[in-house]
């Protein structure tokens, strides 16, 4: 029988440490401990499905909490049931004594397990529905207000056309006009496109 530990965060800016301090007193080999930065949206998750390959029969699966599993009802319901019929392992989630697969394997048990387990996948799902709908609601609320997402965009400087000419007339050279225009190279070359289609719709 061997120890594992899944640890999830949704993403790379969130800390592990507190997944990773729960786990320390039960002596989790370190290659036993999977740590992912993924969403909870589905299993696509390649940590967790390399520690699925190695996962047999008899072996100690430990998560902090059932969220940390996983973020979609449907999804958690059948994991669980792959994890502990499929592969014939246990599971313990720290955060809920009722869900820990060790104990009380009469019907009861299983009963109780499983229901809170419906219950625990339908509130960590709510929760990530809720989380986007208030992100939603927040970049809505933000455009409304003028905040822009994403990179600024580079403004090109009065005197572009002329700028330009000089450029191919090879009084000024890549380097010196793209220091001129503040831009790299890619954003010149785009906005000398801009530039030159509507020169040419001025001239009709």
């Amino acid at each position: 029988m061997k120890k594992y530990g899944y640890i999830r965060v949704s993403s790379k800016d969130q800390n592990e440490d507190r997944q990773l301090e729960a786990m320390q007193k039960f002596k989790i080999p370190k290659n036993c401990l999977f740590i992912e930065k993924k969403s909870g949206e589905n299993f696509e998750r390649p940590q967790y499905l390399k520690m699925l390959d190695l996962l047999e029969a008899g072996d100690l699966l430990y998560i902090k909490s059932i969220d940390r599993l996983g973020r979609n009802y449907e999804e958690i319901q059948n994991q669980w049931r792959i994890l502990t019929k499929e592969k014939g392992i246990d599971i313990v989630v720290l955060d809920m004594e009722l869900l820990d697969t060790r104990r009380e394997k009469n019907l009861l048990g299983t009963f109780i397990a499983d229901l809170v387990l419906q219950v625990l996948s339908f509130v960590a799902q709510s929760e990530r529905e809720n989380i986007k709908q208030r992100q939603r609601e927040g970049i809505a609320a933000a455009h409304k207000k003028g905040v822009k997402f994403g990179r600024p965009v580079l403004e090109t400087p009065d005197n572009f056309a002329e700028l330009i000419k000089k450029w191919e007339l090879g009084e000024l050279t890549t380097n010196e006009l793209l220091k001129r225009c503040k831009m790299g190279r890619s954003t010149f070359y785009t906005r000398l496109r801009e530039h030159k289609i509507l020169t040419q719709k001025g001239k009709k």
